[in-house]
């Protein structure tokens, strides 16, 4: 009876990437390229497929654990062909939850004493002490790598979470040791002895900015709690981190793409021939390729603390694309190098691998700058979040159709508003302006994007 062993592929050298979810059981019949299971590392979500069609005989993985590439997943019998089988039953309910990250055999009332906040034996040193560590903020992923993991996910047992309640201790904030990072009595004491050597005037987190209190919500009326997803958390972290590490500056503008729209909806029948859509973005990116290589400092990153600045000769670009998982942002490489039809195509198939969560971590590294398009969502501004370590990013708002004075009359065009924020250790404000009066200028008469 022939017996293929599923393993994961190249997962662009990620290690350590999470089982979030089984997407089957044992004895459920797949098709070729079926999703059998969900990883998910520190910048991607994504799905390992079966390599054959047949009935799976072994799951291999549990979820929660940590695979590499070349990790042994599944193995499927097979010996009969199952050729267009329809989903397993629950296949759609277990897509639909997979945005929300497994806790394990976390029970509910394990979660609910992990969230609960404890009591504090105030009169104790040992209290008091431990009692400022819990109400400090949590510090940027670089400064504590262990403690950001939300409550539901924590893995302990009920002595450890004993223990930690007695001593006012969240659990949130202990390095686990044991397998799967499960939080072990010794953990807890490190902690509580790392604690009381400390003074605690000193535990302010990595700004010093202070903690929002939590608030019992359930008490002004009914309330759903659901976890985040890995990805919206890692995002969030990186989100917070540019935030307060980077001063940040905004420029807006509008480009007058009137002229840009007519010829884009004269490509649409050529559009059709290749099997693509031509959108704005792909002229947006090719826009913003050439403002990089005439503006080389927008296109460089800050290196060794401050002390030195790299120049990168090439011009890889970033598109934030909104998925059910969380914020994704596929980096298109060499765009400056590519014609618009093949940007359409590139972009219209990395947005897709990403709501699939197909897209590699490796695919996601290496951007100069950052395209976040809010398109046809609405808006006429907002401010992007510069994705460190890039120095600067690119909001566009959806365009309106306004009035504008060509010298002789007022003249309807349609206008595209676009925001630039940039990191001011780097980019000033001469800098930013040439830079987004360059995009606007390419944007307004794409003959430009030819020369």
């Amino acid at each position: 009876m022939p017996i293929q062993q599923v393993i994961v592929p190249d997962i662009g050298g990620a290690e350590g990437a999470e089982v979030i979810e089984l997407l089957v059981a044992v004895g459920d019949q797949v098709v070729l390229d079926q999703g059998l299971i969900v990883l998910e590392s520190d910048k991607a979500s994504m799905e390992i497929p079966a390599t054959a069609a047949g009935t799976v005989v072994e799951l291999l993985v549990a979820e929660g654990d940590q695979l590499a590439e070349g990790a042994a997943v599944a193995m499927i019998d097979v010996a009969e062909q199952v050729a267009d089988a329809a989903p397993t039953p629950g296949e759609d309910e277990a897509t639909a939850a997979s945005d929300a990250p497994s806790v394990g055999d976390v029970g509910a009332e394990q979660k609910a004493s992990a969230v609960k906040e404890a009591p504090v034996a105030k009169e104790t040193p040992v209290a008091e002490a431990v009692s400022a560590v819990n109400e400090a903020p949590v510090l940027p992923v670089e400064a504590a790598p262990l403690a950001l993991e939300v409550a539901g996910e924590i893995y302990a047992g009920p002595a450890v979470r004993k223990l930690a309640r007695e001593l006012g201790v969240q659990l949130v904030r202990v390095d686990g040791t044991g397998p799967q990072g499960r939080v072990l009595k010794e953990d807890l004491q490190q902690f509580v002895r790392k604690v009381i050597r400390e003074p605690v005037g000193a535990v302010t987190g990595g700004t010093g900015i202070p903690s929002v209190p939590e608030t019992d919500f359930a008490k002004f009326g009914e309330v759903e709690v659901t976890p985040r997803t890995k990805l919206d958390k890692l995002t969030a972290i990186n989100m917070h981190r540019s935030w307060v590490n980077v001063p940040h500056v905004t420029q807006f503008d509008e480009a007058d793409i009137t002229d840009l729209e007519e010829f884009r909806a004269g490509l649409k029948a050529e559009a059709e021939q290749r099997s693509t859509r031509i959108t704005p973005l792909p002229f947006l990116l090719k826009a913003c390729a050439l403002a990089l290589r005439d503006n080389p400092k927008i296109n460089s990153s800050l290196a060794r603390g401050g002390e030195d600045l790299v120049h990168k000769k090439y011009i890889h670009i970033g598109v934030a694309v909104d998925t059910p998982a969380g914020l994704m942002v596929p980096v298109i490489r060499d765009v400056d190098r590519k014609t618009i039809w093949e940007l359409a195509h590139e972009v219209a198939e990395l947005a897709s691998r990403a709501r699939d969560r197909k897209l590699l971590p490796a695919e996601m590294q290496g951007g100069c700058f950052t395209v976040s398009s809010l398109g046809n969502i609405g808006g006429n501004g907002f401010t992007p979040i510069v994705n460190t370590p890039e120095v600067a990013i690119l909001g566009v708002s959806k365009a309106a159709i306004k009035p504008l004075w060509n010298g002789a009359e007022f003249a309807p065009r349609t206008m595209l508003p676009v925001a630039l924020s940039y990191d001011h250790r780097v980019v000033n404000g001469g800098d930013g302006g040439r830079f987004l009066t360059r995009i606007v200028s390419l944007l307004s008469d794409i003959r430009q994007l030819s020369l």
